[in-house]
């Protein structure tokens, strides 16, 4: 990249709710040779971006949540004219990390730490931990609104970081697809734009041979890639996706997450995901995601007791 003052500024916005990986999100950007700051205050964001662009720093990412709650509310404008001020010199991508309720209560139960909103409230009551964090969904709603957003309530750390470096390693583009498998036994994704439901087609956990294979494995591919139903379900998808992407992509939305599932996330939903993957690749950006299976052992003795 060369060192010049017309170099545009790589600005990744962080943000989501509290007990959802922020921490661990900026971490795997600084691995990857962002400059990072954890909770900016959103009245600083202008002074702080014009001081990276006198010293001439390319990568940067900014943390910012509930603790700066004042000045939430006026974020989104405040990045809009951002932006249109730096004459396209800052390519801006937010992402917002969420998880369930259910989720972030049993992370803050097993940590012992106050929600920022479970301080004493003007009328000296104290929040209850669960209104507290519904209450920072209504504050931070415009904000994911225009976010990409990543559920992590059933990833692990080491995929959170997978995640965010696969996302924003490369050049950014106009418009990215995220194809996403996984398993309805543990929930729909919070971040899924698209939901395809699979579990009507034919199903390799019953064949003793597959049982233990992914939707990856050869075996599995060779087993689907015949099943009439199969071949007519990731033609639809297609159709659908190819018909409704540039009015998306018209409509200014950067990043599209399409999550498809089936009943144990391993085998008929991790298949369609990499095939549609594949015929997307040549046109859009593509990235792919494995909610149930990625981080897994790579040897079948050691993946054999997976659920379907």
């Amino acid at each position: 990249m060369t060192d010049t003052p017309d170099t545009a500024i790589e600005l990744v916005l962080i943000t989501g709710m509290s007990g959802s990986g922020k921490s661990v999100a900026l971490t795997a950007l600084e691995d990857i040779g962002f400059f990072c700051v954890d909770n900016l205050p959103p009245d600083l964001l202008d002074a702080f971006v014009e001081l990276d662009q006198t010293h001439r720093a390319h990568k940067v990412a900014i943390a910012m949540d509930v603790r700066s709650a004042a000045s939430l509310p006026g974020l989104p404008e405040r990045l809009k004219r951002l932006t249109r001020k730096a004459e396209k010199k800052i390519q801006l991508t937010t992402v917002f990390l969420d998880a369930t309720t259910d989720t972030l209560v049993r992370r803050f139960s097993e940590t012992r730490r106050l929600h920022p909103l479970s301080l004493k409230t003007a009328n000296d009551q104290q929040r209850a931990l669960t209104d507290a964090i519904e209450h920072e969904r209504d504050l931070l709603a415009e904000l994911r609104d225009q976010a990409l957003v990543l559920d992590t309530s059933l990833i692990r750390p080491a995929q959170l970081r997978s995640h965010i470096k696969a996302l924003l390693s490369t050049s950014p583009a106009p418009l990215t697809l995220v194809f996403e498998s996984f398993a309805f036994k543990r929930g729909i994704p919070m971040d899924a734009d698209f939901v395809f439901d699979v579990r009507m087609l034919p199903n390799p956990h019953y064949e003793p041979a597959l049982k233990p294979l992914t939707g990856r494995d050869a075996a599995v591919a060779a087993y689907l890639e015949v099943q009439d139903e199969v071949r007519a379900m990731e033609a639809q998808i297609q159709a659908f996706l190819e018909q409704w992407l540039p009015h998306m992509l018209k409509d200014h939305r950067s990043y599209v997450t399409v999550a498809i599932g089936c009943t144990g996330g391993q085998h008929r939903s991790v298949y369609l995901v990499e095939r549609l993957a594949k015929a997307f690749g040549a046109e859009w950006a593509t990235r792919v995601r494995h909610r149930e299976i990625d981080g897994w052992p790579a040897t079948l003795a050691q993946r054999a007791g997976a659920a379907p």
